[in-house]
């Protein structure tokens, strides 16, 4: 939104959330590589708080507008996208998302998908990036959304009863779900992969927003790395080791 407003532009593979030409300078080119990209899901509710924090400082408002300044804020915290270094090497499986382990091993319950499955499920607090990534390379084969309830993420029956979205990645010929599943504040999903589509590890695909929850369903063979309490970081951190 305040890229088409005030010019976008790109900066190495991170782009700037406003022009920032009149300081291309050899001597600045290091500083606004360094930049935080934000999520242009957030420009809206980024812009509304600084709309109303400068028309409460025009009118003699300091406090409200001091009040209006920090969700601003607050809200490029939660949608800054941090760059990731996603590791090389043959079968690693990445967290799809930033967060804390609720769930390792064996699937098992009314929300696992038909089938054998190995399941990490990851809680997202509203301090977490809330980008998701894809776990590993492959072909996007379904992407399903399913309205529902908006419990806590961290219930059992979240998975059952929320809304969510999952994304069937077949990898050798085997398939792997990610599922988006909201909260109590999460009441917005994102999903920016269609079937058909040709994805790579670590590959931006969507986000939640204000707190959720992602869970991972992996073939039985897979080796998992990570447990319970684990805190993870989206597209970097090692879930499991995929063994053909």
């Amino acid at each position: 939104m305040f890229g088409r407003l005030f010019g976008s532009q790109h900066v190495g593979r991170r782009w700037l959330p406003f022009s920032l030409w009149p300081l291309q300078t050899p001597s600045l080119a290091k500083y606004n590589r360094r930049l935080m990209r934000i999520d242009r899901a957030g420009w809206p509710f980024v812009s509304v708080p600084v709309v109303l924090a400068a028309v409460a400082w025009a009118v003699g408002g300091a406090w409200p507008a001091a009040l209006f300044a920090a969700v601003a804020a607050f809200m490029l915290f939660f949608f800054r996208d941090p760059s990731r270094t996603v590791p090389t090497g043959t079968g690693l499986v990445v967290a799809p998302a930033d967060g804390k382990v609720m769930v390792a091993g064996p699937a098992s319950g009314a929300g696992t998908p038909p089938g054998t499955w190995t399941q990490v499920s990851i809680f997202l607090s509203p301090l977490d990036v809330h980008i998701n990534r894809i776990p590993i390379d492959g072909d996007v084969t379904r992407v399903e959304y399913t309205p529902g309830r908006f419990l806590a993420a961290y219930r059992w029956e979240a998975a059952i009863q929320n809304e969510k979205n999952e994304v069937w990645i077949d990898h050798a010929g085997e398939q792997v779900v990610c599922r988006q599943v909201v909260g109590v504040l999460a009441r917005r999903l994102v999903c920016r992969v269609g079937v058909g589509a040709r994805v790579r590890t670590g590959d931006r695909f969507g986000l939640m927003k204000f707190g959720s929850r992602i869970d991972l369903f992996l073939p039985g063979h897979v080796s998992l790395n990570v447990r319970v309490g684990d805190r993870l970081r989206g597209g970097e951190t090692v879930v499991a080791t995929w063994h053909s």
